[in-house]
């Protein structure tokens, strides 16, 4: 009896330093991004492990555990002068969950993606927050990026919004966990070009100027910039790193 409980004795530390090999190589501190193609639009991302539901095995039912993605996007948002722009939300809304999709996973009882949104801060700084669940090392989402989307509701109620250039644009996030690539491609979005004469010109092109003298987030009715479109405060987007 003494001498089975002495071999018990020495399996413990073992099991124990196994298990904490383990726990060491788990998700949460491998680095999980080796490629970054995002060029800063996808950030300070992780791997959790949630319960997602139960695998029955004969007369066992054993706790189902699902990895997600974890992290932000972010972007910046600006009037026309470039300058920050305060309060302005952004939703992100998902068309498509690929890897899902191609397994024939989808179901009620699946973990889906799901994203927070963001409002950008003084700074013009907007972070939206996401989750987005492994399956077979992989995610690939495809949504819309809607950029103040209840601007019209604003109007009506308060008589003054900042409306949009761009409305919505696509993208399309992929991860790939082996490799630790990461890669987030969004849409084609407007670019505004304002007209500038040299001292050659022989004639004038034709293009609406920037307007002059507006301050950073003074915010103006929208009926006004409906029927002047050149007089629009917010017109434009600068996404940065």
């Amino acid at each position: 009896m003494i001498k089975s409980l002495g071999v018990k004795s020495k399996l413990l530390p073992a099991a124990a330093a196994a298990a904490s090999f383990l726990a060491a190589c788990g998700p949460a501190n491998k680095k999980i991004v080796v490629q970054d193609f995002a060029e800063g639009r996808v950030v300070d991302l992780s791997i959790t492990e949630k319960l997602t539901g139960n695998q029955d095995f004969l007369f066992v039912s054993i706790p189902k555990k699902t990895q997600f993605l974890e992290g932000y996007i972010q972007g910046i948002i600006t009037d026309y002068a470039d300058n920050p722009v305060q309060g302005v939300v952004v939703r992100a809304v998902v068309s498509a969950d690929t890897q899902l999709e191609d397994n024939g996973l989808i179901n009620e009882n699946m973990p889906v993606s799901s994203f927070d949104p963001g409002v950008s801060d003084t700074n013009g700084f907007y972070r939206i927050r996401f989750t987005l669940p492994i399956i077979d090392g992989i995610v690939d989402v495809r949504g819309k990026l809607l950029y103040n989307p209840g601007w019209e509701q604003e109007r009506e109620m308060l008589g003054k919004a900042y409306e949009p250039q761009t409305k919505e644009s696509q993208f399309h996030l992929y991860y790939e966990r082996k490799r630790g690539r990461i890669i987030f491609v969004e849409g084609i979005r407007k670019t505004i070009v304002a007209p500038v004469v040299g001292r050659r010109a022989t004639a004038a092109i034709p293009g609406a100027k920037p307007p002059q003298g507006q301050p950073a987030a003074a915010s103006k009715p929208a009926a006004d910039a409906s029927s002047k479109q050149d007089d629009d405060l917010f017109k434009g987007f600068g996404f940065g790193p």
